[in-house]
């Protein structure tokens, strides 16, 4: 047997005038130009980065979430709870792209006074990628720490009910010269995001990604639409899935019980089709961030002197084939987000239309 794959067209962008577009379609949504704009920019550098899964692509599910009454685009973002070194922050349903860098701010604000700065998010959304908001501790020579929850697409080790999001986890780490250390991952094998962008192109899922409605594992890229579960990092329990499914545990209760956000299968869905689940115990969709000083435990030019000798030392390590050197996490990103800045951001044809169409509801010309 013979598979034939759809092979998409790809559509150029320049960031700038998509940067643009993104805007005014917030604007249409009723946020405010500040708000529009810090969405925009979170939207944005997924692309940039080279994460096109949660790029502009995810933005009609923002718009639609926001027809559903599920987002506020006027929210009064707001600390309930503070200490000198933490906070928990209230998203009024607000989007995450703005919730987040709200609550990052304040992070970032109690770690100049006290040396780090934590604080958990509730009555939030999709934040886009983590990595957006991590990165704003590098401009103030601290390190970032972010994860979020998500609706339960993932099912636990030896579970066939879905129980966790992908709940990612991103750090960035300031260097000197060498670019910064960002590792930003999901806690399942993949993202849902990959997934969706698999189920566009027509394409199977590779092994260890999700198992279908009886626990077995699948290819069918299109599995979680018949009671399939994308699997914990790790695929099964002998490749470490228990590991994987810790991992998403951890960030499920820093994110939701730690804040009064919601947890576990009670985490909004983030499609607006998707019913919400019944008995919530907390509020919206939760976060975790942190920031660290550098200077809070040694120098900061010390500690990014001795980045660069880890980044340059990890990079020369032998590798296995002389076509593959090592690379540090972020590296890849880093260079994705030099090339689409100068050449533009390459789109699907199915997500420029989407684009398009979403454009033309709120009547912007393009």
């Amino acid at each position: 047997m013979i598979s034939v794959y759809f092979c998409p067209m790809i559509i150029n962008v320049d960031q700038a005038k998509l940067f643009e577009i993104i805007e005014q379609v917030f604007l249409g949504m009723d946020c405010s130009i500040e708000h529009a704009r810090i969405a925009s920019h979170s939207l944005i550098s997924a692309d940039l980065r080279g994460i096109d899964s949660h790029g502009v692509a995810r933005l009609s599910g923002y718009v639609r979430l926001w027809e559903a009454k599920r987002i506020n685009a006027r929210p009064n973002i707001r600390v309930v709870h503070e200490t000198p070194s933490t906070a928990v922050v209230d998203g009024d349903s607000g989007l995450g792209l703005v919730v987040a860098p709200f609550a990052m701010e304040v992070a970032i604000q109690k770690a100049e006074q006290v040396g780090t700065g934590w604080v958990s998010v509730r009555h939030s959304n999709h934040f886009g990628i983590a990595a957006s908001h991590a990165m704003m501790a590098l401009k103030k020579d601290m390190i970032g720490i972010v994860m979020t929850n998500a609706s339960a697409l993932v099912a636990p080790t030896f579970s066939k009910e879905r129980m966790l999001g992908t709940n990612p986890i991103c750090v960035a780490i300031p260097a000197g010269n060498e670019s910064p250390f960002v590792a930003d991952m999901a806690t399942t094998t993949a993202a849902n995001g990959k997934l969706e962008i698999l189920q566009r192109k027509g394409t199977p899922a590779p092994s260890g990604w999700i198992q279908d409605s009886h626990g077995d594992s699948t290819l069918d890229a299109h599995a979680l639409k018949n009671g399939g579960a994308l699997l914990p990092l790790g695929g099964d329990r002998e490749h470490g899935s228990h590991k994987g499914y810790a991992l998403g545990s951890i960030v499920d209760i820093f994110s939701g019980v730690l804040s009064g956000a919601n947890f576990g299968p009670w985490v909004p869905p983030f499609p607006s089709y998707v019913p919400m689940p019944e008995n919530q115990p907390g509020l919206g969709l939760g976060h975790f961030l942190g920031a660290m000083r550098i200077d809070a435990f040694r120098s900061a030019e010390d500690f990014k002197r001795d980045m660069d000798l880890w980044i340059r030392r990890f990079k020369s390590a032998e590798p296995i084939t002389e076509d593959q050197p090592v690379i540090i996490p972020g590296e890849p990103e880093t260079e994705t987000h030099a090339f689409r800045m100068q050449n533009g951001i390459p789109l699907l044809e199915v997500v420029w239309n989407d684009i398009m169409q979403t454009a033309e509801k709120f009547k912007i010309k393009l």
